[in-house]
């Protein structure tokens, strides 16, 4: 599944699902842009681990919500390493936990600026060089939080349904053009993220205690959401574009 000589550009990618992805693609050949929001420190970790495995990787600090640091950052990653052909749009933020009626206006505009958002204007601001390209791909890591669509979440669940929307749309668009748009949906996965959330609504401090609650007999990891990444982004897959893929073994144990 060689990605030698593609230009891979991970959003969120300095820790968790980010960092698998941009790991998994270095493994397969393609060159990093390692997109950060906060922690550089984290970010230069990830360069470093792309360096072992033979690949070019930079860090490139910048909010996805913000359209000119955007702008900014395509930019210079074309200036450095060249055209983006794999576009993971993955950075996220979680929702506060509240009902419609308590929901800060404010939140809801950052939530989905960062899911939904951020990602149309990087879309936008990668295709026109993608499709020079012999071949494009746009991966949006979406959630199972779409399977269900829950109570007390609605920022979330509207920012990941409006991703999921994106896809579609884009997968129309852009297949003449040789670019595949598909979806990736994990479940809970053992992140940072998935701690935090898991400690405030279950009183859960190690992920790991829950492992034989789970499909398969383990926590979802990073690795396994990269896995389906690299697929899809691959030559192996040739003929799929506009689907959504859960990975989340099935949903819960019956």
């Amino acid at each position: 599944m060689s990605l030698a000589g593609r230009i891979a550009l991970v959003t969120g990618s300095s820790r968790g699902v980010g960092r698998g992805i941009a790991l998994g693609l270095a493994e397969d050949g393609a060159d990093v842009a390692v997109n950060y929001r906060r922690d550089g420190e984290a970010a230069d970790e990830v360069v470093q681990a792309v360096a072992k495995l033979g690949r070019r990787a930079v860090a490139y600090q910048a909010s996805v919500d913000d359209a000119q640091q955007n702008a900014e950052m395509v930019s210079r990653i074309e200036a450095d390493l060249g055209p983006v052909g794999i576009l993971v749009n993955n950075a996220g933020i979680a929702s506060r936990g509240r009902s419609v009626a308590d929901t800060d206006p404010a939140e809801l505009l950052r939530v989905v600026g960062t899911h939904a958002l951020g990602p149309h204007c990087l879309s936008s601001l990668v295709i026109p060089k993608m499709r020079e390209l012999d071949r494009g791909d746009i991966i949006m890591i979406s959630s199972a939080a779409t399977r269900f669509i829950g109570a007390n979440g609605a920022p979330y669940n509207m920012g990941k349904c409006a991703l999921e929307a994106l896809a579609y749309t884009l997968a129309k668009e852009e297949r003449r053009h040789g670019i595949r748009v598909n979806i990736v949906a994990p479940g809970l996965v053992e992140t940072e993220m998935g701690r935090r959330l898991m400690r405030a609504t279950a009183g859960v401090e190690d992920l790991r205690t829950l492992d034989r609650t789970m499909p398969f007999g383990k926590v979802c990891q990073p690795e396994d959401v990269a896995n389906v990444v690299r697929f899809l982004v691959s030559e192996r897959n040739s003929y799929l574009t506009g689907e959504r893929i859960y990975c989340d073994g099935g949903g819960p144990l019956a």
